[in-house]
């Protein structure tokens, strides 16, 4: 999904890269550790064959993923997450989030590992050293 959104947004172009269907799923599963063709094709039932072939290969040209080759006959190759992949943890989280929300039945919650209960998305400032509230966060235009 090139360039579908011809639109000057942050949101807009990053749906250029990770907003087709599938991808967000196939990134998910590299995340999780499924690091071969066989393993995410496994962990994604009902993808096309050809599908997971052309997004990982876009994921790839994006630099969202990198390949090791692990066996040279046939070429069978690893994914790894780049460090612009690994970035995109924060959606799967808030995603996650959400879903614990507002899905009627739910799979998955985040929880605190020390005491078990499940946490809330906070924004901080790193400068301020302050936890920001959505009341104090304002979007700026990038000249």
């Amino acid at each position: 999904m090139k360039n579908q959104y011809n639109i000057p947004c942050n949101i807009a172009q990053t749906l250029n890269i990770i907003g087709d269907k599938w991808t967000l799923l196939i990134i998910h599963q590299i995340m999780r550790g499924k690091d071969t063709y066989k393993e995410i094709q496994n962990g994604l039932e009902g993808i096309p064959t050809n599908l997971l072939s052309e997004r990982l290969k876009t994921l790839e040209s994006d630099g969202l993923i990198g390949t090791e080759l692990y066996q040279t006959h046939p070429p069978r190759y690893r994914y790894y997450l780049t460090e612009s992949g690994r970035e995109l943890e924060d959606i799967f989280t808030g995603l996650l989030l959400w879903g614990e929300r507002h899905l009627k039945k739910c799979y998955k919650k985040l929880t605190h590992k020390e005491c078990g209960h499940s946490i809330k998305h906070s924004y901080y400032c790193p400068v301020c050293n302050k936890v920001v509230t959505k009341e104090d966060m304002e979007i700026k235009d990038m000249d």
